[in-house]
């Protein structure tokens, strides 16, 4: 049976063992002792135009993502065009995009890349999608 005392009781326990007692609000993000530790990240989708498909572009994608450390995705588009997603830190991710993809594997000749903020989660790991 609860009673009138126990949440007292409680109390009490938890306030003698050292536990912290706050009025309920909740601490910013910017306060958080954790956010500060959080290295930058920076999340991109990129479009890649030119003869970039049947030359391993995918692949190629994957395994040079992976080796930066990055998350997200690759996959071909109907258009003829990849697109992929990258996250991580800022500096593998601008590598990626302007040297890496750039030139893509030794098959390929790219012709045009655009770069577009992107606000959604690139999931974990870094993963080749079926074309859409």
């Amino acid at each position: 049976m609860f009673t009138r005392s126990a949440p007292t009781a409680l109390f009490r326990l938890k306030f003698a063992a050292g536990a912290s007692v706050h009025s309920g609000h909740s601490m910013s993000a910017a306060a958080s002792p954790n956010s500060a530790s959080l290295p930058p990240s920076k999340t991109v989708r990129v479009e890649i135009k030119g003869r970039v498909q049947g030359v391993f572009f995918r692949d190629w994608t994957v395994e040079n993502a992976r080796e930066l450390g990055l998350h997200g995705w690759v996959r071909n588009r109907r258009n003829g065009s990849v697109e992929a997603v990258f996250s991580g830190d800022p500096d593998a991710v601008q590598d990626m995009v302007e040297r890496r993809c750039r030139v893509g594997p030794p098959s390929s000749v790219v012709t045009g890349i655009a770069s577009f903020p992107w606000n959604e989660d690139p999931g974990q790991g870094f993963q080749r999608k079926p074309t859409v």
